[in-house]
């Protein structure tokens, strides 16, 4: 079967290549601006593949397809929603709603269920969800408890319902992300970045040199932390935290204050927002041995004139898709956005469409598409074929 597979695919080659001759392009990354309700809107979760956008605009949930726009998701009977992670495939959305007594309840949001209340700690008023584990069944976050009159973190599964974390010895805090397997939790506990490990005793982060940090997210196997923390100053700055390397610093775009929202699933691409030094904030990808760079600057002819990219909240677990607000000067407001950093036609991620990428098609021609690294289902179908193959050879050669 594989080998028929591959000679069909070397065929449609043969075929596809007389039909393009010796023309290629250059056609390059994109930029998608997701649309609003009425006024605004914000990204802060995307899926592996980069098909699936969650977040607010006016105050209530989204959930943006390419094919389906964005698609309000409703409240639990309140007047508000926010959407904040989404799964890896796209199908489970977590945030926080409010409910018909004005109290706001963590959610789970699925198209054959719609939005479910998941409820609150023991003696709790108030809940929301930061985060969600790769296959939408481990959802972190917070719980308001009123005879503490604090926030406490909690972690929900199907099983166990919500569990507080001060059983572990996270007393008083908020969880805001889990790795992909549902076992490393981080988030901020009495004033500090924290991170727990299922089994093991909570470990505190550190900080900058002053007296407070805060974790965003975790790399896919919790290894790796970033967030926000204070230096010497307490100026807050955004940090890269791991157990080999402790944390660091990742500097700024010229102003004083950065925070890190988003982690590739290795680590090795952080993103977030930076201020400038004109007081203005800018979205910031930071690559391991690259540093800091500005967003709007290195994919500046995607933008039309005086347009920005202003926050950048998550990033796919392969550093290929970063979704965050900026403000669309054409429609002249603040918008939510998608950006996909590859080249059309690039399979690998290292910016060449060459004949790496050709044989990733060609060895994965006839297999189901789409997911985490089926990069290979280039338009993403739901199959590796012809379609994806002629897509490589009509960007050959770009970037390289």
């Amino acid at each position: 079967m594989q080998r028929r597979l591959k000679q069909r695919g070397l065929e449609a080659i043969v075929v596809l290549g007389a039909m393009l001759g010796a023309w290629t392009s250059a056609e390059a990354q994109r930029l998608t601006w997701l649309g609003i309700f009425t006024f605004r809107s914000d990204a802060y979760g995307v899926s592996a593949d980069g098909t699936v956008v969650v977040g607010s605009s006016n105050g209530i949930a989204f959930r943006w397809t390419p094919r389906g726009g964005m698609q309000s998701l409703g409240t639990l009977g309140g007047t508000d929603s926010n959407a904040l992670a989404v799964s890896a495939d796209g199908s489970v959305v977590v945030g926080r709603a409010m409910n018909a007594s004005g109290q706001d309840r963590a959610f789970r949001w699925t198209a054959q269920g719609g939005m479910q209340d998941l409820g609150v700690l023991p003696n709790g008023l108030h809940s929301g969800a930061y985060d969600v584990s790769w296959d939408g069944s481990t959802i972190v976050g917070w719980g308001f408890v009123t005879a503490a009159l604090r926030f406490r973190a909690f972690r929900w599964t199907p099983e166990e319902g919500m569990i507080d974390l001060a059983d572990f010895g996270i007393a008083f805090g908020q969880a805001r992300a889990v790795s992909a397997d549902g076992r490393v939790i981080v988030g901020t506990w009495n004033g500090s970045a924290f991170r727990w490990v299922e089994g093991q005793e909570p470990q505190e982060l550190g900080t900058l040199g002053g007296s407070g940090s805060l974790a965003f997210d975790v790399s896919a196997d919790g290894n790796t932390v970033v967030g926000r923390a204070l230096n010497p100053s307490n100026r807050p700055r955004a940090f890269r935290w791991t157990a080999a390397e402790g944390m660091q610093d990742l500097g700024t775009l010229g102003g004083s204050q950065s925070e890190a929202r988003g982690v590739s699933a290795d680590g090795s691409i952080v993103v977030g927002h930076s201020e400038l030094p004109n007081g203005l904030w800018a979205a910031f990808r930071w690559v391991a041995g690259r540093g800091m760079e500005r967003l709007d600057e290195v994919y500046a002819r995607l933008l039309p004139a005086g347009s920005s990219l202003g926050f950048a909240y998550a990033v796919s677990p392969d550093g290929r898709y970063i979704v965050g607000t900026g403000f669309n000067r054409v429609a002249q407001r603040s918008e939510a956005f998608l950006l996909d950093t590859w080249r059309t036609g690039d399979t690998d991620g290292d910016g060449c469409v060459n004949d790496a990428d050709l044989l990733r098609a060609l060895f994965a021609f006839g297999t189901p598409g789409t997911g985490y690294t089926r990069h290979e289902d280039i338009n993403k179908d739901g199959i590796v074929d012809d379609a994806d193959l002629l897509v490589v050879l009509f960007n050959f050669g770009g970037g390289c």
